[in-house]
């Protein structure tokens, strides 16, 4: 057996138990303090392997940038970056109705799988690296961002300013899928809001003098849907709609929230023309669109592909075959392969149901993903 992998499965125990501790400390995005609550955590886990830094999160929780200088690290050959999110969709209190638990060779949870099963893998990745004394080419930071899960608002600058200070950038989101495939695409995605203002009337008794923004509306989500184009790689979901205040009023306002996907960056520019180029069918209405793309696309680049190689490569030497995918959702991935820095996700929990009620990691991929992630940073 591959001693990092001996390692990674000596220290299992110990990284499933610091997985549901993770977990146990809930820090859902909107909960600044409860977030600062997980960070504090890993900061304390870290101290002494590691300088610590807050970053400011304004509205949200601290991010927290861990900077390691391991031997062998040569100044000159550029960092290499980790990032995670401490933030989970879980609100306070889940753990009441989703209580941790080990069972049919899973541990369940919210947020296990998305993704404190990722942090914990990085913990142990580099404790390996420490206690096994590899040297490693470069060194290593490490970002935990406290707002992924809703945007990476005020994360975005601290990523990006990293990003450009390093040589190649590793996610450990979840992998795709029961495989836990690598993900070497990601689609960008964006949001806009369309309004549509009318002119309110009394129903009975002035109907006529009325310019319905619920009806004006109602045409335009058909023409929006169709701005869909599978074939390449844009998806335009209307997803929330609102209008109108009551029955006997003809609505003065209506909207609509739209989700957007595109696999390409050249097709943002096509694709913001069209909704800011919609126009009423009854001129007494008028169209506001706001909005636009939020993380750019994360393609796949030769040197993502050959970034991907190496780490199957690695992969083939713990035994384990590694696959790669492509994926409709976005990270902070998204932000370093914009930039052009050779970007790998998804090398963080195998598992399920991110989200969802079934949110559960395979117990026996925990000490293969902790080996590939040591055996990865001590490669590049």
């Amino acid at each position: 057996m591959h001693p990092f992998l001996a390692f990674a499965e000596a220290k299992q125990p110990a990284i499933v138990a610091f997985i549901r501790e993770l977990a146990r400390c809930e820090s859902p995005s909107d909960q600044p303090q409860a977030v600062n609550r997980l960070v504090n955590l890993l900061a304390d886990r870290l101290e002494g392997a590691t300088s610590v830094t807050a970053l400011p999160g304004g509205r949200f929780g601290n991010h927290l940038r861990c900077e390691f200088k391991l031997p062998g690290a040569k100044s000159g050959a550029g960092r290499i970056l980790v990032l995670a999110h401490s933030d989970t969709v879980w609100p306070l209190g889940t753990l009441a109705q989703m209580p941790l638990r080990e069972e049919q060779g899973r541990l369940w949870g919210p947020g296990v799988l998305d993704m404190k099963s990722g942090i914990a893998f990085f913990v142990y990745a580099m404790h390996t690296l420490r206690m096994l004394e590899i040297p490693v080419r470069r060194s290593i930071v490490f970002q935990v961002n406290s707002d992924e899960e809703v945007g990476s608002e005020s994360s975005r600058q601290f990523t990006e300013e990293a990003a450009r200070q390093s040589a190649v950038a590793l996610l450990v989101e979840p992998g795709t899928g029961l495989k836990g495939k690598l993900k070497t695409a990601r689609k960008g995605v964006g949001d806009y809001a369309v309004t549509v203002k009318g002119r309110a009337s009394h129903a009975g008794v002035d109907f006529a003098a009325g310019a319905s923004a619920v009806v004006e509306l109602a045409r335009q989500i058909p023409k929006i849907a169709a701005f869909t184009n599978l074939k390449r790689g844009i998806t335009v979901n209307p997803g929330v709609i609102a209008g109108g205040t009551r029955t006997n009023v003809v609505a003065a306002e209506a909207r609509v929230e739209v989700d957007i996907r595109i696999a390409k960056e050249k097709d943002a520019a096509a694709l913001d023309k069209k909704f800011r180029s919609l126009q009423p069918a009854d001129k007494r209405c008028s169209i506001h669109v706001e909005g636009g793309l939020n993380r750019p696309p994360m393609e796949r680049s030769p040197a993502i592909r050959s970034l991907f190689q190496t780490a199957r490569a690695c992969a083939r030497e713990l035994g384990v075959r590694l696959e790669e995918s492509a994926t409709g959702g976005g990270s902070d991935g998204n932000f370093t392969a914009a930039l052009g820095v050779p970007t790998l996700d998804g090398l963080g929990g195998v598992g399920e149901g991110a989200h969802a009620a079934n949110e559960s990691i395979l117990l026996d991929r925990v000490a293969d993903r902790t080996a590939l992630l040591a055996m990865l940073l001590s490669r590049l």
